[in-house]
C-alpha cells in the first residue's frame, strides 16, 4: 500500500453530510476515506449488523391451510425491534442455557382462531411478546402502517386455529436474511464517471441512453477535452440507507461502524501475536446464533466436519479414509 498516498488523508479525517434524514432512511456523503473502506461499510451494513428475528418456531397447534413450515418462515422474517441489541447475548456465548433463555432471546406467542364465517387475518400485532426479556424493546414487532396491523402472517376460516411458540434470537444477515437490517443500501461514486471505472455499453449516444444520476449535481461535470488523470482516485462517496425498521438507519451506520473497528482490532491483535483470551467480549464481531460449537473457536472449522460428529478431516468411514478403505494413491489417511 502507498501509505504517501494517504498523507493529508489522516488529518483532514472522514467527513459526513447527511443529505437526508427520515424514519426509516438516511441519505449521505462521506469523504476523507478511501474506496476500500466506504465498499467495507457498505457491505458491513448489508451482512454483519447483528439484530433480532424469530429464529425457532414451536408448534403447538395449527389447523390452517398452510404448513407449519410455511408459517415458520414468515414469522422468521417479520421485522422485531432491535434497539439496544447489544443487551442480548448470542446463544453459543450464553452463560445460562445451551438452547435459549431469556438472556439471549425473547418470547412471542402467537395464538389465534376464528370463530365467525368471514375469513379472519393473522396480523404480526397478534404476536404478544413475554416477559422477562433483556430491554424494554428488542423483539417487539415492527408496525409501520397507519391501521397499527403489520404483517399478514396468515388467513383462516371458521374452526380453524393456529397456536405458536417463537424464540427470537440474534443474528447477522451474513446467515440469514431474516437478520437483514437494511432492504437496500445504495452506493455510488464518481457519479460522471471521470475516472472510467464503468465502461457503459451504448448503441449510439452513452451520454442519452445513461442518464445520471442525481449524485452527479453534487459534482462538478467533465469539460471537453479534459485530458485523463491517471492518478486520480475516488473521494467522495453516497450513500443511501434504507432500513426495514428494527433499527433506526442512523444506529445501523453506527453499528456498521463498530462492527469495523472490531474486525479491524481482530486483525491487528492477530499480527501482534497477543492471545485471544475468550471472545465474548472481544473483537470478533458479530456471528450468528449456532456460528460456534460448544468450547470451539468461531470460524475455526476447517471445512471438513461432518454430519456424524467427526472432526480433524475424518469421514464417517473413519480417518481419511474412502469408503473402499484406501485413497486412489495406495494411502489409508491424509499425509
Amino acid at each position: 500500500m502507498d501509505y504517501d498516498a494517504m498523507d493529508g488523508l489522516e488529518d483532514a479525517g472522514p467527513r459526513v453530510t447527511v443529505r437526508q434524514a427520515a424514519r426509516d432512511r438516511a441519505d449521505f456523503t462521506m469523504e476523507g476515506v478511501d474506496l476500500s473502506f466506504a465498499n467495507s461499510l457498505r457491505r458491513t451494513l448489508l451482512a454483519e449488523v447483528p439484530t433480532m428475528a424469530i429464529d425457532l418456531v414451536e408448534v403447538q397447534a395449527n389447523t390452517s391451510s398452510l404448513a407449519d413450515e410455511f408459517i415458520a418462515h414468515r414469522l422468521g422474517l417479520i421485522p422485531l425491534n432491535s434497539k439496544n441489541v447489544d443487551d442480548v447475548s448470542y446463544t453459543r456465548d450464553c452463560e445460562y442455557c445451551e438452547q435459549y433463555c431469556e438472556h439471549c432471546s425473547v418470547t412471542l406467542d402467537l395464538h389465534a382462531r376464528c370463530t365467525g364465517d368471514e375469513i379472519m387475518k393473522v396480523y404480526a400485532r397478534d404476536l404478544v411478546v413475554s416477559e422477562p426479556r433483556p430491554n424494554e424493546w428488542v423483539g417487539t414487532p415492527v408496525i409501520t402502517d397507519s391501521l397499527g396491523l403489520g404483517s399478514v402472517i396468515c388467513k383462516l376460516r371458521k374452526d380453524q386455529e393456529i397456536r405458536m411458540k417463537c424464540i427470537a434470537k440474534k443474528g447477522i444477515a451474513k446467515e440469514h436474511a431474516k437478520w437483514a437490517p437494511t432492504s437496500a443500501v445504495g452506493f455510488e461514486y464518481d457519479p460522471h464517471n471521470k475516472l472510467k471505472h464503468l465502461d457503459y455499453w451504448y448503441e449510439e449516444d452513452p451520454v442519452k441512453e445513461w442518464p445520471k444520476s442525481g449524485n452527479a449535481a453534487w459534482e462538478d461535470a467533465p469539460q471537453d477535452g479534459e485530458p485523463f488523470d491517471y492518478s486520480a482516485q475516488p473521494g467522495k462517496f453516497y450513500f443511501d440507507v434504507e432500513s426495514i425498521g428494527n433499527l433506526e438507519p442512523d444506529a445501523v451506520v453506527l453499528q456498521g461502524i463498530k462492527v469495523l473497528q472490531q474486525k479491524l482490532a481482530l486483525v491487528i491483535q492477530e499480527l501482534s501475536g497477543e492471545d485471544r483470551n475468550g471472545d465474548a467480549d472481544g473483537f470478533g464481531g458479530p456471528r450468528s446464533p449456532d456460528g460456534m460449537q460448544a468450547g470451539g473457536d468461531y470460524g475455526m472449522d476447517q471445512g471438513y466436519t461432518t454430519p456424524f460428529g467427526n472432526t480433524g478431516g475424518q469421514t464417517m468411514y473413519g480417518g481419511g479414509t474412502t469408503p473402499f478403505g484406501a485413497t486412489p494413491y495406495g494411502q489409508s489417511g491424509w499425509q
